[in-house]
């Protein structure tokens, strides 16, 4: 008893050491950080750690000095047998309760910590911390019924083994059977249904009072029925039905081996045969139509238009704006190019495979006016294969150009790959940002040893002229890949500089925009990006959340038409999300609390980096049901997806294990 007494005075010190160190790094966050990054650390960990801790200090350390102390007495007299009121001081609850608490609260903290209750909400916490007070309350009870029988023995006579083994055994049965249920009921929960209307789920209104025509119920079959909603159907928010088109396409989904320019052979899913897919190239305001036939992709097909704000029903999102397009079958895009800019396609079912298996291809919509200055047009869309090969188009090696000095020279940089944010490096002359995401800045500013980094999905334009001598591309800080540039086509690679990041939150000059930071917002969304441990259609896996939920159990923001939309995005998690809004372009107001001083700053793959808070806002002048998505589509897979949904939208489409249709 002494040696034992003695070991957890020396232990109580060790827990000191880990607590510090949790709410320092909460003290820090609550310094330096916006609340909804440590609201959960400040109220429900910080408690759950300090204050069993505290107790073994105030309550369990006296008691165990003053045991100590007793039995260094009775130690002193050789042969004494040990007095009742020593065993009665050790059974004490106060003695053993404070160290059983301790790591019930440290278990606690921890399961807030892989399951954050995001946003915080204090009934969500209720039933944890309700499971951590009736536990406590159990021990001590136990300890109390204990104490009892120990302080009524004349002579303490120790519990033979088998009644301690028997307790013990029965203690981890019921414990275990109980995690065996719980576990069982979550796996079953998360079984994704056979069939799901993407127009269902929780309905978040942006501060809006909700009313009987803006209730979830008139958003599906029963609103159909109700004379004061005019209900309409994403298939019927089409594009241009008649008419001529200017650009007709044809894109043929089909398995290819296909070279690169190594000589390597990769096995992709392709467009017309090729990887990347044919370029898209149409003018500002042309009527386009996009024939898909799939041949052999026995998982289905779509093409969704990266960027270009088509009409709902033309975006190609299997199972929210049409079915997916099966072997054998066609299907037919109609829009007008409205917008100039960098864009590119891709398909939407499955889309984490079929983007990584190649079916994708650039879409480029020029001005309507020619230029008077012939400008030399360089894409440069980067995508990493099967096997690790990266490649900038189908080229796995440096590539050689030749070009005139004196040319004006656009870049327009495309980042295909999957949980990459690509990095860029131009040597040998300055240049500028022309665009992001198919959108001009206004005056952009001359850079020099600067990189710039795309995030997965997204697209920037780099303009220069053409000097006398060597220019180089890196693409990743690989030398052995790139674009080479010169007069004659020769020259040698140089060597990459010290350069620092593209920022654009300050970059070019501000210009009028339609609406800005000051201005009064109609709705007002909050987004939090955040990592749960959890299951996922009965697998168990850290989950990226949004707003605490995977789909389809994500919110649905819901708006109307006109109003203006702005969104707080809050990224708590540990890895970078490129957040990809649908049929909307999104103004940045500002970035962790700083504004947008430079040139307006329009986007719609925005890379949201880890503890970073973005403002941005939109017009919702685009009806239908859109998606907003982590563009890392390993992610978007696992269920990081939501919707934007127009009041008085409806969708006769569905997706599910039922169903053909698999958006991610």
């Amino acid at each position: 008893m002494h040696r034992k007494a003695s070991k957890l005075l020396f232990w109580s010190w060790f827990p000191v050491i880990p607590a510090a160190a949790i709410i320092g790094a909460i003290i820090w966050m609550q310094q330096s950080m916006d609340p909804v990054f440590w609201q959960d650390r400040v109220f429900i960990q910080a408690p759950l750690v300090v204050l069993p801790i505290l107790t073994i200090w105030v309550v369990s350390v006296p008691k165990l000095i003053k045991l100590r102390s007793l039995m260094k007495q009775n130690l002193a007299e050789p042969g004494a047998a040990i007095e009742p009121t020593i065993y009665h001081r050790a059974a004490s609850p106060g003695l053993i309760i404070p160290f059983q608490m301790t790591a019930l609260g440290a278990l606690t903290a921890l399961y807030f910590s892989l399951v954050p209750p995001v946003p915080f909400q204090w009934l969500d916490i209720s039933i944890p911390l309700a499971a951590f007070v009736l536990l406590t309350a159990g021990l001590w009870w136990r300890h109390q019924i204990r104490f009892k029988q120990v302080s009524k023995m004349e002579v303490y006579v120790i519990p033979t083994f088998w009644k301690r083994a028997l307790t013990m055994v029965g203690v981890i049965a019921v414990v275990a059977g109980s995690v065996y249920y719980l576990f069982m009921l979550a796996i079953n929960n998360s079984q994704l249904p056979a069939e799901i209307d993407m127009a269902s789920g929780t309905h978040d209104y942006g501060g809006q009072a909700v009313t009987a025509n803006m209730s979830p119920h008139n958003h599906g079959i029963e609103g159909m029925n109700s004379s004061s909603a005019k209900m309409m159907s994403v298939a019927d928010l089409t594009g241009p039905r008649e008419g001529a088109p200017d650009r007709r396409f044809t894109l043929t989904a089909q398995k290819k081996t296909v070279t690169l320019s190594s000589g390597k052979t990769v096995d992709a899913w392709t467009f017309n045969g090729q990887i990347p897919g044919p370029e898209l190239r149409m003018k500002e305001g042309e009527l386009v139509e996009v024939t898909l036939v799939n041949e052999d992709i026995e998982q289905g097909v779509t093409a969704h238009w990266h960027g270009l704000d088509v009409p709902n029903a033309e975006d190609g999102v299997a199972g929210a704006t049409q079915n997916a397009v099966m072997p054998g079958e066609t299907y037919t895009y109609r829009f007008r190019a409205e917008q100039v800019g960098t864009f590119w396609y891709h398909s939407h079912q499955d889309s984490q495979e079929a983007v990584s298996m190649g079916l994708f291809g650039a879409l480029i919509v020029e001005p309507k006016m020619e230029t008077l200055q012939q400008v030399k047009d360089i894409t440069v869309m980067t995508h990493r294969w099967k096997g690790n090969t990266f490649a900038i188009g189908a080229s796995d090696q440096l590539e050689r150009m030749t070009i005139e000095p004196g040319t004006p020279v656009r870049m327009r940089l495309i980042n295909t790959d999957d949980w990459v944010q690509q990095k860029y490096t131009l040597v040998g002359t300055h240049f500028e940002v022309a665009a992001i995401d198919g959108t001009e800045l206004n005056k952009p500013g001359v850079l020099t040893n600067t990189h710039v980094v795309v995030p997965t999905g997204g697209r920037y334009d780099i303009t220069f002229i053409m000097p006398e001598r060597p220019m180089y591309l890196n693409v990743g800080g690989n030398r052995s890949s790139g674009i080479l540039m010169s007069p004659d086509g020769k020259g040698e690679i140089p060597e990459l500089p010290q350069t620092v990041a593209f920022d654009p939150l300050q970059y070019g000059d501000p210009t009028a925009t339609p609406f800005d930071a000051n201005s009064r917002f109609d709705r007002d969304f909050t987004m939090i990006l955040d990592n749960k441990l959890g299951f996922y259609n009965r697998n168990l896996d850290f989950l990226y959340t949004l707003n605490g939920e995977v789909f389809p159990n994500t919110p649905m923001l819901m708006v109307k038409e006109g109003d203006l939309v702005k969104t707080t995005i809050v990224n708590r998690g540990n890895v970078e999300h490129p957040m990809h809004l649908h049929g909307h372009h999104v103004l940045v107001l500002s970035r962790n609390g700083k504004p947008s001083m430079g040139s307006p700053w329009w986007s719609d793959t925005l890379a949201v980096l880890p503890g970073e808070t973005y403002e941005v806002a939109f017009v919702a002048n685009n009806p239908g049901l859109w998606m907003d998505h982590c563009h890392n589509l390993v992610h978007a897979a696992a269920g990081m997806t939501m919707h934007l949904m127009y009041e008085g939208v409806t969708t006769p489409f569905s997706v599910g294990s039922g169903t053909i249709n698999h958006p991610e």
